[in-house]
């Protein structure tokens, strides 16, 4: 039996794949967990409108294909029109109460579906609340600096929803449309200004900000080695 960890992380897109990568990888590798990323297959079509009747075929296969390693998602709740659990949180707006109730309903669903191969030990959902961009909102000073803006922008934000993780949930003020307004062009170029800013923050202070995201890692921090 190996002393160390490995862990496959379905994630939404390109620039979770980044982020993944190049910060969340090497924060992890230090804890002798190591995390490989794949991007949700997505046959025919283009990124977003994220389905788990899409994201099951790539469980499926990650489930199958080891029985010594984990199995994990980075993958948004915003903007998904199809989930477990996505029809009991539509009035909820607590963020760690729709992340409890969203990830539990997955894995519920993926434990029914694969409960041979130890779905129920070896998945760990992770279905955030918002876009990866929410996170860029744990440090005002840093995203201020790169996007070029009043600090008191970014601070207004955080006072009326209260943390990076609540910010509000509708097109128009969802964390990318907020950083699209603020950002020149009307683009925010979130996989390289978006990574450059996460980076800057560090993974630490995200996981002070962000419960949710925190939540997560700390589950995988607990993992043993599959026997």
């Amino acid at each position: 039996m190996s002393d160390y960890i490995e862990v496959m992380v379905i994630v939404e897109g390109k620039t979770e794949e980044i982020f993944i990568e190049s910060i969340v990888i090497p924060y992890l590798a230090k804890k002798n967990i190591f995390m490989h990323a794949t991007q949700i297959s997505k046959p025919g079509q283009k990124g977003g409108d994220v389905r788990f009747s899409r994201a099951v075929r790539d469980l499926e296969t990650h489930l199958k294909q080891r029985s010594d390693t984990y199995v994990t998602t980075f993958i948004d709740y915003y903007g998904t029109k199809e989930w477990p659990g996505y029809d009991d949180v539509r009035t909820v707006r607590i963020p760690s109460r729709i992340a409890k109730i969203i990830n539990d309903a997955t894995k519920a669903k993926v434990i029914e579906s694969f409960a041979e191969q130890r779905a129920a030990e070896r998945f760990i959902p992770f279905i955030a609340v918002h876009e990866f961009e929410a996170l860029l909102f744990s440090n005002t000073e840093i995203l201020s600096k790169q996007l070029g803006i009043k600090i008191s922008q970014i601070e207004e934000v955080l006072t009326t929803c209260g943390e990076p993780e609540a910010i509000n949930n509708s097109p128009q003020t969802a964390p990318s449309k907020r950083l699209d307004l603020w950002s020149k062009g009307g683009k925010f170029p979130k996989t390289t200004t978006g990574i450059a800013v996460a980076k800057e923050i560090g993974i630490k202070q995200i996981r002070q900000k962000c419960p949710v995201f925190n939540s997560w890692l700390e589950k995988l921090e607990k993992l043993k080695p599959l026997i």
